[in-house]
């Protein structure tokens, strides 16, 4: 298994090189298509003829800047690229907000790479809910890199978090290229006993015997936090998530790849709280399906 195309997101922020290094050095890993998306975070309507009259001069000047501003992060990747030896990429332009515009992008890609929400470096052309909105509505699993510290490598040290759900399924599907590459890999279950139908008599087994059938060796490791679990007994409902980053650093992992929760259309209360808590806080790159 490979990842045959991977996007990333590329912007005017500080941490666009940093993303479009991983991306490129992902892509080398796994001969994959390489394509770079910014956005200028207005409609497309708006550069439709007539749509701006000469009372809307200052309007107009406002999208151009916009469109530059895409502009001039695609030739950035370009360059960076091009420098690090990538063959096959290209770079798109979409004339829409972050959220919807990338996630269209992503649905013909194996992997889509952005940036955690940085709260001090407001974006014109990026909400601040973009990576969780990709995760929730692009159909495809995504690697999410914090905005601050460098990544020097991703993939060596992976832990899987592993509650039985369909999201962490899919995630753990779609991590398989790295995981097959990695020199270390733990699955981490928390508080099992929360799901007996889902873990059973061996927390872990059957999907470390699983992954075994693609030729990746793991560690299982049994952990619990202490809180209690809610009637639902999801992974999502028991107050994880600083006990993952925590246990990350333990273990010097870098990347976490884990399932995405939703459950409502409120931001308070959209995502699960293993969810927001990694979104909000994570210290090393996390792959993310929903």
């Amino acid at each position: 298994m490979s990842y045959p195309t991977i996007l990333v997101h590329v912007d005017a922020s500080v941490r666009t090189a940093e993303r479009i290094r991983i991306s490129a050095e992902l892509a080398l890993r796994t001969d994959a298509h390489l394509t770079g998306t910014a956005s200028t975070g207005v409609s497309g309507l708006f550069y439709l003829p007539g749509a701006i009259g000469e009372g809307n001069l200052q309007l107009g000047a406002m999208l151009d800047m916009l469109k530059q501003r895409g502009t001039f992060a695609l030739e950035e990747f370009e360059q960076m690229v091009t420098g690090m030896g990538v063959k096959s990429f290209e770079k798109r332009l979409v004339d829409e907000e972050a959220g919807p515009g990338v996630s269209l992008q992503a649905r013909y890609s194996d992997l889509v790479i952005v940036g955690q929400t940085n709260p001090d470096e407001p974006s014109p052309s990026t909400a601040d809910e973009f990576p969780e909105y990709l995760v929730m509505h692009s159909g495809r699993p995504v690697l999410i890199i914090p905005y601050i510290g460098h990544f020097e490598h991703i993939g060596r040290k992976i832990l899987v978090a592993w509650d039985g759900s369909m999201q962490a399924t899919r995630a753990v599907t779609a991590a398989i290229p790295l995981l097959q590459q990695a020199q270390q890999v733990q699955l981490v279950v928390f508080n099992p006993e929360a799901k007996p139908d889902v873990h059973g008599d061996e927390p872990g087994a059957d999907i470390a015997l699983y992954l075994a059938r693609h030729g990746i060796k793991l560690e299982v490791t049994i952990l619990t936090t202490t809180e209690k679990a809610s009637k639902s007994g999801r992974m999502d409902d028991l107050d994880v998530g600083n006990a993952l980053l925590s246990h990350a650093a333990d273990v010097d992992a870098d990347l976490i790849v884990m399932g995405g929760y939703a459950h409502s259309r409120f931001r308070q209360v959209l995502l699960g709280g293993v969810t927001n808590t990694i979104l909000t806080s994570m210290t090393v790159p996390v792959l993310m399906a929903h």
